[in-house]
């Protein structure tokens, strides 16, 4: 049985971060809030902040062994994770565990895996190091074809290609939104999908696997704008999308929350990409569901029990994106967003923006889901941004 409070270190200190550290505040737990920069979103509800490069084995190390914490969490790809698997072999637990964390980092990696060696149905797919790979790779898979940096966030580097003539434009926008040292590209079929989706899934730490009812999202550029659940997709669907993601979670082992991406394309159901931890997409079960992300990542990770996971009525989550770059960032239209009944706010507390960054997220329930949809966008629409 745990002793209460737990110490738990955050690697990286976003917006999901900050929500999962306000869940682990809630049961008295000890919170370290690390990112490459000051006051990040998770460090304003953190006990304790540490900022340095993450990506640095021995800065890593260092700042673990100084706190001992119980539990590192990551929140974040760019992370030395060769560190972690040291780190994980002297006792400390790497959440889900070092390895899922070094092997979903990078695309290819997690591609690889999934395609290669479980047999899940992916997009078709090639790799790229340079652009003469690129070309002929392109031409291999045929356009219109999609062209990502290996490691990224946030949609990153990601562009559709639909002529051989936009490909050079593509591999150098890759390279700008790569993390990492990698020159690597994925290159990737595109899938004209009917819709694609996250599944929420919770490994427990007697190996069970439970989970959330599907949620839909729309992306644009690679980064998710807005969601809903619960999604609508038939029996047989969710029952494959569940098989698939039951296989590669447990490959992956481990405990605690992973979001999985598919596309679903008529009865298809196409492994996209997965994350170990609390996904953008799962912002709307902050308002839509009994329990939501960051609890339920929680409780797996502290071994808490989770009881029925339960939507009781349709929800939706919008993103808000700065329109401008500010250094010192201001928001008007507070008052009207909240104006309205089952709509939430969360401003996620960045100090500065850049045009297009994600600076906050409009949550609403609604009858149905095209009805939660709109009071989403409306609320996200009230809100502007003035420079301070």
């Amino acid at each position: 049985m745990i002793t209460f409070p737990q110490t738990l270190m955050l690697l990286g200190s976003g917006e999901l971060g900050k929500e999962f550290a306000i869940a682990a505040k809630r049961l008295g737990c000890n919170v370290i809030a690390c990112d490459r920069y000051e006051n990040a979103p998770a460090m304003q509800v953190s006990d304790i902040c540490e900022v340095f490069n993450m990506c640095n084995p021995q800065e890593l190390k260092t700042k673990i062994l100084k706190h001992k914490p119980d539990l590192i969490i990551p929140e974040i790809e760019a992370l030395a994770v060769d560190a972690l698997q040291e780190i994980e072999k002297n006792g400390i637990v790497v959440i889900p565990n070092a390895r899922a964390t070094s092997i979903t980092m990078n695309r290819d990696r997690i591609r690889n895996l999934a395609n290669k060696e479980l047999n899940l149905k992916t997009a078709k797919f090639a790799y790229a190091e340079n652009l003469k790979e690129l070309e002929e790779q392109s031409i291999h898979l045929g356009f219109p074809l999609l062209i990502k940096p290996v490691m990224s966030s946030s949609g990153k580097g990601q562009s559709l290609v639909k002529k051989k003539e936009d490909l050079n434009k593509a591999w150098e926008y890759a390279i700008s939104g790569s993390r990492g040292e990698s020159k690597k590209i994925i290159i990737e079929e595109f899938i004209n999908f009917d819709s694609e989706i996250t599944l929420l899934t919770i490994r427990q730490k007697d190996g069970s696997i439970i989970f959330c009812p599907p949620i839909g999202h729309y992306q644009s550029n690679g980064d998710y704008q807005s969601s809903w659940q619960p999604a609508n997709i038939n029996k047989e669907s969710l029952e494959e999308a569940e098989k698939m993601a039951s296989i590669v979670v447990n490959n992956l082992g481990g405990i605690g929350l992973f979001g999985v991406e598919f596309f679903i394309k008529n009865n298809e159901v196409i492994f996209s990409e997965l994350s170990p931890r609390p996904h953008d997409t799962g912002l709307v079960t902050l308002i839509s569901q009994n329990i939501n992300e960051f609890e339920l990542h929680l409780r797996a990770i502290l071994g808490i029990p989770i009881p029925n996971i339960i939507v009781e009525k349709p929800g939706a989550s919008r993103v808000i994106l700065s329109d401008n770059d500010y250094t010192n960032i201001g928001y008007l239209g507070i008052n009207n967003a909240l104006s309205t009944q089952d709509t939430k706010l969360l401003i996620f507390g960045k100090q500065n923006a850049r045009k297009g960054r994600r600076m906050g997220v409009a949550l609403a329930l609604g009858g149905n889901i095209e009805e939660a949809n709109l009071l989403a966008n409306q609320t996200a629409d009230c809100i502007k941004m003035i420079q301070q």
